[in-house]
């Protein structure tokens, strides 16, 4: 794929979208093919972001995907909701998105493992805070908040996220 300047080129240590540079985390496993859930890697290939989500009693953001305090992404390969946008459950394993750090005060979701999720390939690639500069992530790709904030303003509908090696 040609890579176009609205385009959101992730690598293991930055990011790229027109003109600008951002330095960046990702999985603890680096960056490579998913092989199965919980394995630590931010998946390779070309992707689309398909919404973003903010706690609005912490942000101030131009969007209505508030994350909302019962608010969960199903990681559990055996729920019927797996890798999707969820509520509190005892039944299924779950990223919790209301958190008391400030992780998934901001997240864009990918289209990774979507619309029709395949049980056990990977869930919740987002994008979000990082917990200190370029400490890994369990697969997701994390920014300081406010290249975050810049990043999501510079993508446009047309553009892709593409992750290399």
């Amino acid at each position: 794929m040609i890579r176009n300047s609205h385009d959101l080129l992730i690598r293991k240590w930055g990011a790229q979208i027109k003109g600008h540079t951002f330095p960046c985390s990702v999985g603890r496993a680096g960056i490579a093919k998913k092989r199965f859930e919980g394995d630590g890697v931010t998946p390779e290939g070309t992707w689309n972001l398909i919404s973003v989500m903010y706690r609005k009693n912490r942000l101030n953001l131009n969007s209505n995907q508030n994350i909302k305090i019962r608010d969960t992404w199903s990681d559990d390969p055996n729920d019927p909701n797996y890798n999707k946008l969820s509520k509190l459950s005892n039944q299924f394993s779950y990223e919790r998105l209301w958190r008391s750090d400030p992780i998934y005060d901001l997240i864009g979701i990918i289209d990774y493992n979507l619309p029709k999720p395949n049980p056990g390939r990977g869930s919740a690639i987002f994008f979000h805070v990082w917990r200190k500069p370029r400490h890994p992530t369990e697969g997701c790709i994390a920014f300081s908040l406010s290249n975050l904030k810049l990043i999501l303003r510079l993508l446009e509908k047309k553009s892709k996220i593409i992750i290399k090696a």
